[in-house]
């Protein structure tokens, strides 16, 4: 989390990306909502570089189903950021926004159900 405040904007790029990625993270080595969304939206809102902003885009982004400052930030940044790129990618996470749609909770389809269900068969269609 140190990363997210180092002066070299690789270094913070490369800190956001292994917050948003889960193929970065090993275990349950996912940082707390409280811990990293207020930063990132810090970096989204504030930070000098645009690719900084563009990559903190995709870890509020994964809060917007959940938080409403999360959807706001990222609406703010579609519609003021000074760099197209960032407003673009911020369109794609805003409500009805495509990564928006595809990331969105589905009722009733949760892990454990799904592995419940197709433990028991339920899943399956019967063939009689």
């Amino acid at each position: 989390m140190g990363m997210l405040n180092d002066a070299d904007e690789r270094v913070r790029c490369s800190a956001l990306h292994t917050l948003a990625c889960d193929r970065c993270k090993e275990g349950a080595c996912k940082p707390e909502e409280g811990e990293v969304l207020p930063k990132a939206m810090r970096l989204l809102a504030r930070d000098p570089d645009a690719h900084v902003r563009a990559m903190a885009i995709e870890v509020v982004g994964q809060f917007v189903h959940t938080n409403a400052l999360a959807a706001a930030a990222i609406s703010a940044a579609q519609q003021d950021d000074e760099n197209s790129t960032v407003r673009k990618k911020a369109g794609w996470y805003v409500p009805g926004g495509p990564i928006y749609r595809r990331t969105k909770p589905r009722l009733g389809t949760t892990g454990a159900d799904s592995l419940a269900k197709s433990a028991t068969g339920q899943n399956a269609k019967n063939s009689e």
